[in-house]
């Protein structure tokens, strides 16, 4: 009588759906990242408007500037944004939206609305809802 031989049995694992889901989380975290902003605390307000993102400008009470989400300094703030304006494909109703965290000091809120008005473009104060 003949015996048979039994199959072995493969330790090994095959790693290339690890890698393909390695990959999927890799991609989406990239995608995500991009979408990750800074949460500050906005001053209140009854306005509904919705308004336009061009520029965004971001002022922090502990003295940090973003400008489009690039970080800048109060000397070259101007330079700054005269660079973003010139990036922009809306050159002709180009908006600066200052986005203010509460606490920082009126005086840099209005120097940012003085370089607006120097470049003739919009701008306007991020608020966010009265809490009612």
């Amino acid at each position: 009588m003949a015996v048979k031989k039994r199959s072995k049995v493969s330790a090994e694992f095959n790693m290339s759906s690890l890698t393909d889901i390695i990959f999927l989380l890799l991609i989406f975290f990239m995608l995500t990242s991009q979408m990750v902003q800074i949460n500050v605390k906005l001053p209140e307000s009854n306005s509904t408007t919705v308004a336009p993102t061009d520029l965004p400008v971001m002022i922090t009470v502990d003295g940090k500037i973003t400008v489009v989400g690039k970080p800048s300094s109060m000397e070259s703030l101007e330079a700054d944004i005269a660079a973003a304006v010139r990036r922009t494909d809306n050159k002709d109703n180009a908006t600066l939206n200052i986005i203010s965290e509460v606490g920082v000091p009126w005086e840099q809120v209005h120097k940012l609305i003085s370089i607006a008005s120097g470049l003739k473009i919009k701008a306007i104060i991020a608020t966010q809802p009265v809490k009612g």
